[in-house]
């Protein structure tokens, strides 16, 4: 399996984790402290989030499929950007159990 594709899944957790925290700040700023300006920035953060959810899912399904994960595990990876802050844990497990896998394929560098 070639780095790119567990680099490009990492960035995209990375980025959607960031996002649903900012969307559940917002969530959190519109209807219990009823703040100004939390509309429109829970409005915008929310299409954002939206949006690059689907690459997220692209990009994981792609991965997993390339890994040879079971469904169960595939699903766990796939929803984790859907649950606040769970992508950030879900990336470290899935990047340090890969990078054995990440390393085998990678060809040998020949040294001068």
């Amino acid at each position: 399996m070639k780095r790119s594709v567990l680099t490009r899944y990492r960035v995209m957790a990375y980025v959607t984790g960031v996002l649903l925290v900012l969307l559940t700040l917002g969530v959190i700023a519109k209807y219990l402290l009823s703040m100004d300006g939390a509309e429109s920035f829970t409005r915008v953060v929310g299409i954002a989030h939206g949006w690059l959810y689907i690459l997220y899912l692209v990009f994981a399904f792609d991965l997993g499929s390339k890994a040879k994960w079971p469904v169960k595990k595939q699903l766990w990876v796939l929803l984790a950007g859907t649950i606040p802050a769970a992508a950030f844990f879900v990336e470290r497990k899935v990047s340090h159990e890969l990078e054995g896998k990440v390393a085998q394929g990678a060809p040998a560098t020949a040294k001068a």
